[in-house]
C-alpha cells in the first residue's frame, strides 16, 4: 500500500480527536493558523485573505481564500474583485469575510457537520475592542456552534512557549512587530501587565512597502516587475537593521569597499535580442535574383499597360479627327446636330481635346512635346467672356463671365505655384551641385563647415526652447514674445490709441490696409522653425555618411543584462529603519525604541530596569536580521549607565505564538478557564468585558 493510501483522511483526523481536544487557532492578520492542542505544527497555514472573482464561463461568483494558483486565476475574472482581509490594522471588524476564512479552515481541518463540537481557543491582539471579541464569540457560538470559546495575545503565546524554551525569564518584555501594528507587552512573574502596553501602527507592510515604493522610483522602467509580493521575497532575504543608522548612510555615500560588498543584485529575467548573422552570398544572390523577377514583372505590367493607354489614345485621336473632317464638309445646322451628339458645344473645345490626347500620347511614347500644339495656347480662346464689359452681357453670360473668371484665376495661381515649384527645384539642384564640388575640391574644409552649421542650428534650437527670465526668477510677457509678435503688438497698441482722435477715417486709405498685413499672424518668425529642422536633418544626414564617429553617436543604445539588474544598496538598511522612524514613510507614530521607552514608564522605575534583561522579539516583523542589536542600543540609551539590557529573537517569531498558544490549551488548567455557550446565553457581551486568560 502506498503512503497516501496509508495516511488517514482530514475527516478521520477530526473525528479521532476527542470532543475535550480544543482546536487551536492564531488568528493573524497576515496569516491564518488551525491545528490541534497538543501538537508542535498547525496543521493548516494560509494568508487571512479573502476574494471573490466570477467564472468566466459560467459568471458564476466563486469564493477563493488564502493563496491560489496563479495558473487557475486565468480562468477568473478579478478585475473587479480585489483581496479582503478581515481586520483593519489588526483587529476583526470584517466578520463576512471572517466567516469565509472559518469555514475553509474548519473544512481543511476535516469538519464536515454543522456544529464543531471541540472547544476553540483563538488569538486576539493586545487590548482588543470588545465589540470585536463579542462579534467573534457570537460567530462562533451562533454558527458553529461551538462548546466553548477561549481568548489569548497572540505575542503573550509566544513569550509563554518561548519562556519554556528557557529563552526569556519570568520578568521581561514582549516586542511583537506585526504585518500593520507593533506592541510592547511587559511581563510580571509571568503574566502580562495590559495596563502598561503600548501599541505603535508601523509593521512589516510598511517596511516592504517602502522597499518597493524605492525600487519603483529608482527603476521605473521595471516597476512593474517590482510586486508586493517580490517586494516581501527581496526584504526577507536582503534587508537588515543598522546598528547606526547615519554610519551605515555615510558608508554608503563615501562608496567605500565594505559598502559594495553589502550590496546585492537581482537579476530580472532578461532575453538578450537575437544576434543577426550576416547573409552568405547565395543568400545575397536568391535575394538579387528574387528582386530582378519582381522588378521584370513590374515593368512588363507597366510595358502592358503603357501599350493599352497608347491603343486608346490612338483610337480617341482617330475619332477626333474624323469628327473634324466632318465638321468640315457639313453645313452649320449639320456641325450643331454633330457636336451635340458627340459631347460637345463647338468645334474649338474637339480641337482642345484632340491637341491635349496627341501630347499625352508623345508622353506616353517618349517623343518631345511641340510647345505650339500645348494646350495652354487656347486659354485666351477659352475664356472669351473675361474682357467683355458688364453692360454688354446678359445675366447668363454675366454667371458664365463669372465662372470663367473664377477658374481662369484658379489656373493662373496653378501655374505661378508650378513654376514657383520649378525655380526652386532648379535653385535646390544648384546648390546641392555647389555643395558637391565644394566638398570634391576640400573636404575637410567641407566637413568643418557642416559640423558648424550644425553647432549653430544645435544652439539657435536650444536657445529658441529655453525659458527667458527677466532677472528676478519670473519670466515677462516682452521677453516670450519674438520680433515679430512685438511689433503686431506695438501696431495694434498705436491703432488703439490713435482711435478717439478726430474722425475715424481708418480704412480709406489704401496703406491703411496694409497694416493688417503687418499685423497677420503669417509673418511670424515661428515659420524658420520647420526649416530649421529640414536643414538640421539634412546636415545630419551628411555627417552620418561622412564622418564614422558622428555616425556611431547617433546610434541607438542597446539594452543589456545589466540594464535588467536590480540594485540593492542603501535600500536593505533604509527599509527596516521606519520601524525605528515612522516619520519617513509619513506615519506620525512613535518607532520601537520610543514604544519601549513608554512601556517601561507605566511599569515603573523601579520594575523596569529588571524588565530589560528580558526582551523577546516576536513577530513576523522581527525576522530580519540585526533588529536585537539596534532593540540593545535604543533601550541603553534610556537606561542608566551599566544597567543590563539584552534582547533576543524567539525562536521562531512567527509560529511561537501558535505554539504557545496549542501548549496553552494542553494545560490541565485550561478548561476550567473557557467562556462557555451556557453563560454566552446567560450574561451575553457582559461576560466578556471581564475575561481575562491566565498564562502561567
Amino acid at each position: 500500500m502506498s503512503k497516501r493510501a496509508a495516511r488517514p483522511s482530514r475527516q478521520r483526523d477530526y473525528h479521532y480527536f476527542p470532543p475535550e481536544v480544543p482546536i487551536v487557532i492564531d488568528n493573524g492578520s497576515s496569516s491564518f493558523r488551525i491545528g490541534w492542542a497538543g501538537e508542535a505544527e498547525p496543521r493548516l497555514s494560509f494568508r487571512n485573505v479573502v476574494q471573490r472573482p466570477r467564472h468566466k464561463a459560467t459568471g458564476e461568483t466563486v469564493t477563493i481564500v488564502g493563496d491560489c494558483d496563479p495558473s487557475l486565476m486565468k480562468y477568473f475574472d478579478s478585475t473587479r474583485s480585489s483581496c479582503r482581509s478581515p481586520f483593519d490594522s489588526n483587529v476583526v471588524y470584517q466578520f463576512e469575510f471572517m466567516e469565509y476564512v472559518l469555514d475553509f479552515g474548519f473544512e481543511r481541518l476535516g469538519a464536515r457537520g454543522t456544529e464543531i463540537n471541540h472547544p476553540i481557543l483563538i488569538t486576539e491582539c493586545a487590548c482588543n475592542p470588545v465589540a470585536s471579541r463579542s462579534k467573534m464569540a457570537e460567530l462562533l457560538f451562533e454558527t458553529y456552534g461551538v462548546p466553548s470559546v477561549a481568548f489569548g495575545i497572540d505575542a503573550a503565546f509566544s513569550y509563554k512557549y518561548n519562556q519554556h524554551l528557557g529563552i526569556c525569564n519570568d520578568d521581561g518584555l514582549a516586542l511583537c512587530a506585526g504585518l500593520t501594528t507593533s506592541h510592547v507587552i511587559p511581563f510580571i512573574e509571568g503574566e502580562p501587565v495590559l495596563g502598561a502596553c503600548c501599541r505603535a501602527n508601523i509593521g512589516g507592510y510598511n517596511v516592504t512597502d517602502y522597499l518597493k515604493q524605492l525600487l519603483s522610483l529608482k527603476y521605473p522602467l521595471h516597476a512593474n516587475s517590482i510586486t508586493q509580493e517580490k517586494a516581501e521575497d527581496l526584504k526577507r532575504e536582503h534587508c537588515y537593521v543598522a546598528a547606526d543608522y547615519f554610519s551605515e548612510l555615510k558608508l554608503f555615500q563615501q562608496e567605500t569597499s565594505e559598502a559594495e560588498e553589502k550590496t546585492r543584485f537581482w537579476q530580472l529575467p532578461f532575453v538578450p535580442p537575437p544576434q543577426e548573422e550576416p547573409p552568405t552570398e547565395e543568400e545575397l544572390a536568391r535575394k538579387a535574383a528574387q528582386k530582378e523577377r519582381q522588378a521584370q514583372r513590374l515593368r512588363e505590367m507597366a510595358a502592358a499597360k503603357r501599350s493599352s493607354k497608347i491603343a486608346d489614345l490612338e483610337g480617341t485621336i482617330g475619332s477626333l479627327e474624323e469628327l473634324l473632317g466632318l465638321l468640315d464638309s457639313a453645313e452649320d445646322d449639320e456641325a450643331v446636330a454633330l457636336l451635340l451628339d458627340r459631347g460637345y458645344t463647338s468645334r474649338e473645345e474637339v480641337e482642345s481635346a484632340a491637341s491635349k490626347a496627341v501630347q499625352s500620347l508623345r508622353k506616353l511614347k517618349g517623343e518631345p512635346l511641340d510647345p505650339d500644339e500645348k494646350p495652354e495656347a487656347h486659354q485666351e480662346d477659352k475664356y472669351t467672356l473675361v474682357n467683355v464689359p458688364d453692360h454688354m452681357l446678359t445675366p447668363e453670360q454675366l454667371k458664365e463671365k463669372k465662372k470663367q473668371v473664377f477658374l481662369k484665376t484658379t489656373y493662373e495661381g496653378r501655374m505661378r505655384a508650378k513654376q514657383r515649384k520649378f525655380e526652386e527645384e532648379l535653385e535646390k539642384e544648384r546648390r546641392n551641385q555647389l555643395e558637391e564640388e565644394r566638398r570634391l575640391e576640400n573636404p575637410e574644409v567641407y566637413l568643418e563647415e557642416l559640423r558648424s552649421r550644425y553647432r549653430e542650428l544645435t544652439e539657435k534650437m536650444e536657445r529658441r526652447k529655453r525659458p527667458k527670465s527677466n532677472g528676478n526668477g519670473s519670466m515677462g510677457r516682452s521677453e516670450r514674445l519674438n520680433a515679430a509678435q512685438r511689433e503686431r503688438m506695438r501696431l495694434l497698441t498705436t491703432a488703439v490709441l490713435d482711435r478717439g482722435k478726430g474722425e475715424d477715417t481708418f480704412g480709406t486709405r489704401e496703406e491703411d490696409w496694409q497694416l493688417y498685413k503687418l499685423m497677420s499672424r503669417d509673418n511670424d518668425d515661428d515659420e524658420d522653425d520647420d526649416g530649421d529642422d529640414a536643414e538640421l536633418g539634412r546636415i545630419v544626414a551628411k555627417l552620418q555618411e561622412m564622418d564614422p564617429g558622428f555616425a556611431t553617436a547617433a546610434r541607438e543604445v542597446v539594452v543589456t543584462a545589466d540594464d535588467y539588474r536590480v540594485r540593492l544598496g542603501v535600500e536593505r538598511f533604509r527599509c527596516p529603519e521606519v520601524l525605528f522612524r515612522p516619520e519617513m514613510v509619513g506615519v506620525d507614530q512613535a518607532g520601537l525604541g520610543e514604544t519601549v521607552r513608554v512601556a517601561l514608564r507605566r511599569v515603573g522605575a523601579g520594575r523596569g530596569t529588571g524588565l530589560c534583561k528580558s526582551i523577546l522579539l516576536t513577530g513576523g516583523g522581527c525576522a530580519v536580521p540585526g533588529l536585537a542589536r539596534r532593540v540593545e542600543g535604543e533601550v541603553r540609551m534610556i537606561q542608566p549607565v551599566g544597567s543590563p539590557v539584552r534582547a533576543v529573537l524567539a525562536a521562531d517569531p512567527i509560529l511561537d505564538a501558535w505554539r504557545g498558544a496549542a501548549l496553552c490549551a494542553a494545560g490541565p488548567r485550561f478548561s476550567g478557564q473557557v467562556f462557555t455557550r451556557e453563560e454566552y446565553l446567560d450574561r451575553g457581551d457582559d461576560g466578556l468585558r471581564g475575561y481575562r486568560l491566565r498564562y502561567s
